[in-house]
């Protein structure tokens, strides 16, 4: 039997088509930014039974996972994290204290298959550069290919695509993209005012306690929590993040929740 290139190019296209067209137009979770906070989210909120839509814009997903500290691939993490890593199968060297050490690679790749399995749907390579907001709400997001935001300014004439959701959680890091981009359109929302200096023990906890619902339908959480109310960055450790996605995603299975419950209320 012979293959054409004919054949692989529509097996990519339909295949494609297909999913976005039942899988990804319309959701119930949408997560920009597919760091440790991102692929956490997303993975807690499919296992809830929810359609969920991972969104990176680089080629590859897992952040700063790759490279832990200082270019050095073994990453750092702090109980009670490590319980969610080893369900996904990750192996962990007890460190000291309680600090767990693990290889860079392991984790990424781990937790994408672990998110996979769940039933996310991942879109690489491409950009958020708007929400929708209607009545005071957010309800979705504006796409575009993130390579096509590079084009010069007199050529990037290609108009972005909408996906609708019922929630959306900003895990765009340092950046809080999302955040950033609800102030410019509702006076009572501040600016993220960026991280402060390195505090690892504080960073860690704070980082879970500001992930929350900032508006109705977005959720912000993880380091885009942390640089939007300026707290402490943490550096190389990354359990915070961890625990940021899976209180993100309990936000968004009650809010869903809630949705649901008030479409069933009117019908009544």
């Amino acid at each position: 039997m012979t293959t054409s290139e004919i054949q692989v190019t529509k097996a990519i296209l339909r295949e494609f088509f297909e999913d976005f067209m039942e899988n990804i137009i319309e959701s119930d979770v949408v997560v920009v930014g597919a760091g440790p906070c991102g692929i956490a989210a997303a993975t807690y909120a499919a296992e809830e039974g929810h359609k969920t839509i991972l969104i990176e814009r680089n080629f590859h997903a897992g952040g700063g996972m790759w490279q832990g500290g200082f270019l050095m691939p073994k990453n750092i993490i702090r109980e009670p994290a490590n319980i969610l890593l080893e369900e996904w199968g990750v192996k962990l060297k007890k460190a000291e204290d309680d600090l767990y050490v693990c290889d860079s690679f392991e984790m990424v790749s781990k937790m994408l298959a672990a998110a996979s399995s769940a039933g996310v749907k991942l879109l690489n390579s491409v950009h958020v550069e708007d929400i929708i907001l209607k009545n005071d709400r957010v309800e979705g997001v504006v796409i575009q290919w993130f390579p096509a935001t590079k084009m010069p300014l007199d050529m990037n004439f290609a108009d972005p695509i909408a996906i609708k959701t019922k929630v959306v959680i900003d895990a765009t890091g340092h950046g809080s993209v999302l955040v950033s981009r609800l102030a410019e359109q509702r006076p009572e929302i501040k600016k993220p005012v960026g991280c402060g200096s390195m505090w690892v023990d504080r960073a860690e906890q704070e980082t879970v306690e500001l992930t929350q619902e900032i508006y109705p339908g977005l959720i912000v959480a993880g380091m885009a929590a942390t640089s939007t109310y300026g707290a402490p960055r943490m550096g190389p450790i990354f359990s915070g993040m961890l625990l940021g996605g899976k209180k993100a995603a309990e936000f968004a299975h009650e809010k869903i929740s809630e949705i649901t419950e008030e479409k069933v209320r009117i019908k009544d």
